[in-house]
């Protein structure tokens, strides 16, 4: 039987505590994707990031974070390749992993793409090797998460991720408490049952690592001009618990138009992570931040 508590109380915050991990996804993926995580951690109130591995920017991260090795960097485990003009391959390379690659090479595009043609014994020796190409690079990441949710495509590729993530001890993306957000709003990736993840979150637990209670994707698609609106109400509206919310902070160069028209969008995260009204927002909402290396800590010190 699972705990009546959240896990932000279990790991010791109280029953009223709304405790928000401001994420930047997509590190790693381009230039504009890097300044604009190092924009957002540095001013404003992002706390942690995720790098997209087989990307070619991952390098220029990676020695950032050589030089900040206290910023909260995990892994974005990826495994697709959306964008048309601007793509890249498995890390484990095709002979490898042939049923993760597409006609041109690259991952497929899309997550059920991915969930027709791999096994799960394919991920599973993709999301080693891109783990293991980082800790190649000198970096552990802090925590493992998820590009466009593939990892939850099937049962057995989320059972592989944990896992992964149990063996190594490093904390992994389990929205795998009450997910109020994630049902009211119908945020479920393809695949996420919220029951059978809630049971796999508790598993997570006792073998020693933090799980989440909930997350938001917020704003993403939103008008520029009512992204600060949203995200303030959605910290009002917020459940108790461990939340991470999903940006995508991005400074975009030029280049960045030829990748993906969400520039925009990307940009309008920047500007809310470094508002100072939003700032206050969540002092006024009493919103605590943290970062996936404290939850960790808390995970080891917990009963």
């Amino acid at each position: 039987m699972g705990s009546t508590k959240t896990y932000a109380e279990r790991l010791g915050w109280g029953p009223k505590d709304r405790v928000v991990i401001f994420h930047v996804d997509d590190v790693g993926m381009s230039h504009s994707s890097n300044r604009g995580a190092i924009q957002a951690m540095e001013q404003g109130v992002a706390t942690s990031c995720s790098i997209m591995t087989p990307c070619s920017w991952t390098s220029e991260y990676v020695h950032y974070l050589k030089q900040h090795p206290d910023a909260d960097a995990g892994m974005h485990v990826t495994l697709t390749s959306e964008w048309s003009e601007y793509r890249w391959g498995p890390v484990a390379g095709k002979s490898r992993v042939p049923g993760l690659v597409d006609p041109e090479g690259c991952l497929w595009p899309d997550v059920p793409e991915v969930v027709e043609h791999a096994t799960v014994d394919e991920v599973e020796l993709e999301m080693r090797a891109q783990l293991d190409r980082l800790l190649t690079m000198g970096i552990t990441p802090t925590h493992l998460d998820t590009h466009m949710g593939t990892v939850f495509g099937t049962i057995d590729f989320a059972q592989r991720y944990i896992m992964i993530g149990i063996e190594h001890h490093i904390p992994v993306f389990l929205p795998g408490g009450h997910n109020q957000y994630m049902i009211e709003t119908n945020a479920i990736p393809p695949g996420f049952d919220p029951d059978l993840v809630r049971m796999v979150g508790e598993g997570a637990w006792e073998a020693g690592l933090p799980v989440l209670d909930d997350a938001h994707i917020t704003g993403y698609d939103a008008e520029l001009d009512h992204k600060l609106e949203i995200y303030g109400d959605v910290m009002h509206r917020m459940a108790p618990g461990v939340i991470q919310v999903i940006v995508h902070a991005t400074d975009p160069t030029d280049e960045f138009q030829m990748i993906t028209d969400s520039g925009p969008t990307r940009l309008g995260d920047l500007k809310v992570m470094m508002d100072p009204r939003f700032r206050k927002v969540l002092e006024d909402e009493g919103i605590i931040l943290t970062t996936w290396r404290e939850l960790k800590e808390r995970r080891d010190a917990a009963e």
